[in-house]
């Protein structure tokens, strides 16, 4: 039986057409749908948004030839340094410090910018993938064979299997009938880009406070990019200030180690919450990214989990193919969600553990949890067991792509 295509992705984010490629590298023929229209998010102009790349994740874009380009447009970064903190007190005398020094593969993890990021996905997807911008998936149909996906402007699409790479409210999942389980936190993400007069050298600071944490990322040159979690009313009211005063919120947050600061690019926002898939698979139908786990973004985990996917995914899939197994079957599918899911899910509840943890002013608590940190920094080889963990180096077993082999 003919069908369009062998691979039909619905979500043109970064997961999505990530995962094009790879698949298209290895003979695959691979459609993207895209709800956005293919400039929106390729501006060369800096907003302020970036992700913190772990080294596995870097290897997996390596990989697949795109770190190339990408390698002088991100700022590496060298040293962690995680602690609790009050407003105006600085940090708390026991913290937690990783030193990229200490291990063997190099920086911690890498900062890179969206723009850059999803402009070098957008290139890479020439000729190889096609790809199918301002056009969502608005219905699916599963057969024995293939699955018939309904476009929004009108047309069908067949494949052997479809892909919701189409984030946490994912489409895909729900008309697969697949549920999710989860809760909000109450609390909302502040996102900005900051200048400021000292040089970072490198190093990403996350501060914890009772109303959320608050982490200081370096960008390259005397920039650095702030996620800031406050409870949903603090949020919105700060959202609402205008630039200066919003500053005025954040210097006693931020402090002065790097002197004076300013903002560069636009200010965002989003809610958090966690959202869990109760499968990752149905009949001809695979989850990756969000579309999984959307998780909270305390450790900088959630575009990295969706890459762990990928590369999981990606590997299975040309695995069935070469041995000539129909990549769509249940079975195959099922090696998928056990190879990803459970690492997933546990990193997920341990990210919500650690913001409950954290998230309380109970000062017993709070004393308990400085010698926590402090105990992990004094113990040489626990250190190395986290950094080696937040970089990605630990899952088992290893996708090829995210050790940097080719598929």
């Amino acid at each position: 039986m003919t069908t369009d295509f062998d691979i039909l992705i619905a979500g043109g984010g970064l997961n999505g057409p990530t995962l094009a490629l790879a698949l298209a590298g290895a003979g695959m023929s691979v459609a993207v749908v895209d709800p956005r229209p293919a400039d929106a998010r390729a501006s060369e102009a800096f907003d302020g948004r970036a992700y913190a790349l772990a080294v596995a994740s870097q290897r997996l874009l390596k990989a697949l030839g795109l770190w190339g380009d990408l390698a002088g447009k991100c700022q590496p970064i060298h040293q962690v340094k995680a602690s609790q903190g009050q407003p105006g007190e600085g940090a708390a005398p026991f913290f937690l410090h990783f030193d990229s020094a200490e291990i063997e593969e190099g920086p911690v993890g890498f900062m890179l910018e969206d723009r850059f990021l999803y402009r070098a996905l957008l290139a890479a997807m020439e000729g190889q993938v096609t790809h199918m911008p301002g056009v969502s998936v608005i219905g699916q149909q599963v057969g024995a064979a293939l699955v018939t996906a309904d476009l929004s402007d009108g047309r069908r699409i067949t494949a052997r299997l479809l892909i919701g790479a189409d984030g946490r409210g994912s489409g895909v999942a729900e008309r697969a009938g697949i549920k999710r389980r989860g809760w909000d936190y109450g609390q909302t993400a502040l996102v900005a880009a900051i200048d400021h007069d000292l040089p970072h050298e490198g190093i990403a600071h996350q501060y914890f406070m009772a109303t959320g944490p608050l982490a200081i990322l370096p960008l390259p040159g005397n920039r650095s990019s702030v996620v800031w979690s406050e409870t949903d009313a603090n949020a919105s009211a700060i959202k609402a200030l205008p630039d200066g005063e919003f500053l005025q919120v954040l210097r006693p947050r931020f402090g002065d180690f790097l002197g004076g600061i300013s903002l560069a690019g636009q200010r965002f926002s989003y809610p958090l919450s966690l959202s869990l898939a109760e499968s990752y698979a149905a009949p001809r139908v695979a989850l990756v990214g969000d579309a999984a786990h959307g998780v909270h973004p305390i450790a900088g985990q959630g575009l990295n989990l969706g890459l762990r996917d990928v590369a999981a995914l990606a590997q299975t899939l040309v695995e069935a193919a070469r041995r000539g197994e129909d990549i769509g079957a249940g079975d195959v599918l099922e090696r998928y969600q056990q190879w990803r899911r459970f690492d997933a899910t546990s990193l997920a509840l341990g990210m919500d553990a650690v913001n409950h943890i954290f998230a309380s002013d109970n000062p017993l608590l709070g004393g308990l949890r400085g010698v926590g940190m402090g105990a992990v920094t004094a113990l040489p080889g626990l250190r190395r067991r986290f950094m080696r963990q937040a970089a990605g180096l630990s899952v088992d077993p290893m996708p090829r792509l995210l050790a940097g082999q080719p598929l």
